[in-house]
């Protein structure tokens, strides 16, 4: 089982909402994530994503990507969203694609601040759709897990 299927079945298991929205994780590393959901279990009235799915996907994304990277480190933390605002731009017909990335520095704060103070916090851009057709800008902070 890849790092990919134990991150998505420990969501799937945890948040049932994801399960429902069928949430797959399509590739992952340090760095980047991306994901999918087939569009009927988000549709909305006008047979286009809906929106409160398109925000909880991609906040989701985001999420998925602080746990693995936390993960990565042996790091042991609850993770929360801290502030997160979305951008619609245009429907969602198919699919819905999330992708979010980061880079070494970001990463190396996050991680240091879970380390030695117990909290860190990793500000994020999850894009959803090719256009992109919304795009998430969220906080997401970690608190270490008492041992």
């Amino acid at each position: 089982m890849t790092a990919a299927d134990r991150l998505q079945q420990k969501i799937r298991n945890a948040i049932p909402l994801s399960d429902a929205m069928q949430f797959s994780i399509t590739s992952l590393d340090l760095d980047s994530i991306r994901v999918v959901a087939p569009l009927p279990p988000n549709v909305n009235i006008h047979g286009t994503g809906f929106a409160g799915s398109l925000y909880s996907l991609a906040v989701l994304t985001g999420w998925a990507l602080c746990n693995h990277i936390l993960e990565e480190q042996g790091l042991d933390a609850d993770i929360a969203i801290g502030k997160a605002e979305i951008r619609y731009r245009a429907p969602v017909t198919g699919d819905i694609e999330c992708a979010c990335a980061s880079d070494a520095a970001r990463r190396a704060a996050f991680e240091q601040g879970v380390r030695e103070q117990g909290r860190g916090k990793i500000a994020l851009e999850v894009s959803v759709g090719e256009l992109p057709h919304a795009v998430l800008n969220a906080t997401y902070v970690a608190i270490a897990r008492s041992a």
